[in-house]
């Protein structure tokens, strides 16, 4: 009778967190639905207020008459040619450093991972500087093609090296962390030696959209379309290799192509976040914490919302660094005080356990 007794027990708090841990606060899929609702509603009202609130704001009519009518003058051209590009490209680029995010942890089963805590950023930023201090690049279209292949060497190294005695989270950020700060070493070196080359990119490598134009967007675009594209294809195999490489394979999945995509998935999506923006990190640390939150391991939940979360925390960390400084803070670095204690909350909290 004792022993009836014992296995009817109720759970303890901290099982009862992981639980919700482990399946998330919102469990229905109506929850989840409105929820997803909500979040897009509040991008659209932050992306209304970005048009509008800066250094020079406008009023909501003289913004709706430039979109409208459009115009020669100086506040017509500053928002149709600056600030709706603007808003866009910061649309994109959190998307994409977001979505880069949470396919990164779901691969490495590291809640811990980042675009920029595991070096990829920093590779892709290191190939642009090398790109144009060395061969003379000095558009888009060009140094694009460099922070592709930064983003995914860095990505591979990074691997290598934080998996030669069993690939953990700790190790492979690490591993990040130590390329992290040789390729900013180096960049740091080459940029110092050349005042030039410095003052073109000393706003680009703080992270950052302003002066960025419709041109930028569109450069950027098609990757990013087919960067979203393989990544919302193999949600569900990562749900699969979240289980281990063992059992993954004895339920038939294929896991060394869903790797496969998964890096040329992030290396797009990096690549072409960081050619447009410059090194932007913690982003894809943030939005999907948030998701999983929300939603649980689910990566079919997880990579939507944060395909919402990420632009929206982008955003408006853009408006904030146009109004709490007089001119104007890059994005990178009002992203970098929000996502430090987030991270440092994280290691706090974590066993690191997989997701």
């Amino acid at each position: 009778m004792s022993a009836d007794l014992d296995s009817l027990r109720l759970p303890t708090a901290a099982e009862r967190a992981e639980a919700r841990a482990s399946t998330g606060i919102a469990r229905s899929t109506v929850t989840r639905l409105a929820i997803l609702l909500a979040a897009l509603l509040l991008l659209a009202l932050v992306s209304v207020a970005s048009l509008f609130i800066g250094s020079g704001g406008f009023s909501p009519e003289v913004v709706w008459r430039a979109l409208t009518e459009g115009g020669t003058d100086t506040t017509s051209v500053l928002i149709t040619d600056f600030r709706v590009p603007r808003l866009l490209l910061g649309l994109v680029v959190g998307c994409a450093l977001g979505l880069a995010g949470a396919v990164i942890q779901a691969v490495t089963r590291n809640p811990l991972a980042d675009p920029g805590i595991l070096g990829v950023n920093s590779g892709a930023y290191f190939a642009v500087v090398v790109a144009v201090a060395v061969m003379g690049t000095a558009d888009l279209s060009s140094y694009i093609w460099w922070s592709f292949a930064g983003a995914g060497i860095a990505a591979v190294v990074v691997y290598l090296i934080g998996s030669r005695s069993g690939a953990t989270p700790v190790r492979l950020v690490l591993a990040g962390v130590a390329l992290s700060a040789a390729l900013q070493g180096v960049t740091f070196s080459i940029t110092l030696r050349n005042p030039d080359i410095f003052d073109k990119i000393r706003f680009w490598q703080a992270g950052s959209l302003q002066n960025r134009q419709l041109d930028t967007v569109l450069g950027v675009l098609p990757f990013f379309v087919v960067g979203v594209l393989l990544a919302l294809l193999v949600a569900r195999s990562l749900n699969v290799v979240a289980l281990g490489d063992d059992l993954a394979t004895s339920l038939g999945a294929k896991i060394v192509r869903t790797r496969l995509i998964s890096v040329v998935a992030i290396t797009l999506l990096c690549g072409a976040a960081t050619a447009a923006a410059g090194p932007i990190a913690f982003l894809g640390l943030m939005a999907p914490f948030i998701a999983r939150a929300i939603v649980g391991p689910d990566q079919r939940w997880v990579l939507p919302l944060t395909m919402v979360f990420a632009p929206l925390v982008f955003v408006s960390a853009d408006v904030v660094g146009r109004v709490i400084v007089q001119g104007e803070m890059p994005v990178g670095i009002v992203t970098a005080f929000v996502g430090a204690p987030v991270l440092v909350l994280l290691i706090r909290r974590s066993k690191t356990q997989g997701l």
